[in-house]
């Protein structure tokens, strides 16, 4: 089960870190201020991740888990000024614009709050399978 969640951890944080490249490098989006912070939080999680899994240490959690959570604050905060026109952020395009909008409802912003979301709940998985198996 531990594998499990660490190998699901690591697909979402490689799936995140790849549309993130994606938008940038191939379809020419440029990331905001936010959007910087976003990776600078998503991408290391994937070596992090990454590593655990094939060690098999599930105690990864207390290394990443800080990382997750402050994503989604950041995250949440950026799909906030999403929903407040006008805004904009200290660096580079506003961060209350919305570059790409997927299925009506997904947003750049959004799709990483989802990443991030997932992230900390499996996580917290870890972690609890950590502290009942000893």
């Amino acid at each position: 089960m531990r594998r499990r969640l660490l190998a699901g951890c690591t697909l979402v944080a490689i799936v995140a870190t790849t549309g993130s490249l994606y938008f940038s490098e191939i379809a020419g989006l440029s990331p905001c201020g936010l959007c910087w912070y976003q990776r600078i939080l998503m991408y290391p999680l994937v070596v992090i991740l990454g590593v655990a899994t094939v060690e098999r240490r599930s105690a990864v959690w207390k290394t990443a888990l800080p990382l997750s959570s402050l994503g989604i604050v950041v995250s949440a905060y950026h799909t906030a000024l999403q929903l407040s026109p006008g805004v904009q952020c200290s660096v580079g395009l506003g961060c209350g614009s919305i570059q790409w909008q997927g299925l009506g409802i997904f947003t750049i912003p959004r799709l990483a709050l989802v990443a991030f979301v997932l992230l900390t709940a499996g996580l917290v998985g870890l972690a609890v399978l950590d502290r009942r198996g000893g």
